[in-house]
């Protein structure tokens, strides 16, 4: 029976000749460039190519021709043709192996200072990380970078760079590099003052003359001031009268953050699933997961009688427990792998869920939850978790472009 291994590749320890042409960005760069190295008897082994404002910058490494002066002279008339630098070196073998520990930092920031850049690569260095390559993701809503690193334990870079980022004022994931990266996700999010903004129990609240109070109660618990179960007991009882139908008018007036919709639809569109797993009630969350398509949800159920709130929860309370238990719950009913679940949400409640999951981040969170989670963004546009995921914006407009439903 044939066998599909593939050796591995031999380390490359012959003579080779590292092409790097610079100039204003034009068409055919590429093509008169390899139409000039065919004329040789050599191989490609790498290349790579980049643009910055019109200024492109072009290498290739190609293995050592017998008359490697006469390949050099015709690089360099042709580079003199079209107005670009060369520059023709020579030396041994492939780039060096990639040391162990190889992650992919993302940086957020809005703006992103040189400074902020200073003192992350600097940090990467401290750890003996080593910058391979770096890309921009995204110059709007926020700017977005991500760095390509070896050599440094991915664990040690998110605890030095989270620090390095929230000194900078910016934001930094740090995800170990690997084939898992790839595989279909399951992304959980709250809900309240994460996928919507404010608090769906403060505006009920408002019908029962008692916004203020509750808001201050919800503040305490969000910041795990108070036990979150008896928290919401006690903002659920001061409900008793509202009119079952102020429900409907709260949604209504629901507001989804920035860039939910973008997020959502970006997403399902690679075949990722989705969750919301909310310490708010199934009355409202049932409607939204409808209309933005969402797998699974689970939340709290308002008791209704006659058509009045009875100031009660039907049921077990969705906690911070109950929130990483259902993330469990809905990975296993996917198929999909609780190292493959990316969480999002706001409010202590939520930390055990961001725990629980591959890929944990704060949103514009309380200062409890941000400093204990791994991954925090703190700009207000919720699409910019794509870019942690490693998806462009170049990548998200066209996939809209060419699906504009």
């Amino acid at each position: 029976m044939p066998s599909d291994h593939v050796p591995a590749t031999p380390q490359l320890t012959a003579a080779t000749v590292l092409v790097t042409l610079v100039g204003a960005d034009q068409p055919g760069v590429s093509t008169r460039l390899f139409t000039t190295a065919s004329a040789y008897d050599v191989e490609v082994i790498d290349i790579e190519q980049l643009v910055v404002r019109g200024r492109l910058v072009l290498s290739t490494l190609l293995t050592e021709p017998e008359d490697s002066s006469a390949l050099e002279e015709d690089l360099r008339r042709f580079a003199e043709s079209i107005g670009f630098e060369v520059s023709v070196e020579r030396g041994f073998g492939d780039n060096r192996p990639r040391r162990i520990g190889r992650a992919q930092v993302i940086v957020l920031g809005s703006p992103l200072r040189p400074s902020a850049m200073s003192a992350l690569t600097a940090g990467i260095k401290a750890r003996g990380g080593n910058i391979d390559r770096i890309t921009r993701m995204a110059r709007y809503p926020v700017t977005a970078i991500r760095l390509e690193v070896s050599g440094a334990d991915p664990d040690a870079l998110q605890f030095d760079l989270a620090r390095i980022g929230h000194e900078q004022g910016v934001d930094v994931a740090v995800q170990e590099n690997g084939i898992g990266r790839h595989a279909q996700r399951l992304v959980v999010m709250d809900v309240d003052s994460t996928l919507i903004q404010g608090e769906v129990i403060e505006m009920l609240a408002e019908y029962a003359g008692c916004a203020d109070e509750v808001a201050q109660i919800t503040e305490r618990a969000m910041r795990g001031e108070l036990d979150f179960a008896a928290s919401l007991h006690e903002r659920v009882a001061r409900l008793e009268g509202v009119p079952a139908e102020a429900l409907d008018a709260v949604y209504e007036r629901v507001s989804y953050t920035p860039g939910a919709r973008t997020l959502v639809r970006t997403l399902k569109r690679l075949g990722y699933r989705f969750a919301l797993v909310s310490g708010g009630f199934t009355q409202i969350i049932e409607r939204i997961a409808a209309d933005l398509g969402i797998d699974y949800y689970a939340a709290n159920e308002l008791e209704v009688v006659d058509g009045v709130l009875t100031g009660k929860v039907v049921g077990d309370v969705i906690d911070r427990a109950g929130k990483a238990a259902a993330l469990r719950r809905f990975a296993a009913e996917a198929g999909i792998a609780e190292r493959n679940t990316v969480a999002i949400g706001d409010g202590a409640n939520d930390l055990d869920m961001l725990a629980a999951a591959g890929l944990g981040i704060a949103f514009n969170a309380k200062p409890v939850v941000r400093d204990q989670a791994r991954t925090s963004v703190n700009v207000p546009y919720l699409d910019t978790v794509v870019f942690l995921m490693g998806i462009t914006r170049e990548e998200v407009e066209a996939a809209d472009a060419a699906d504009p439903a």
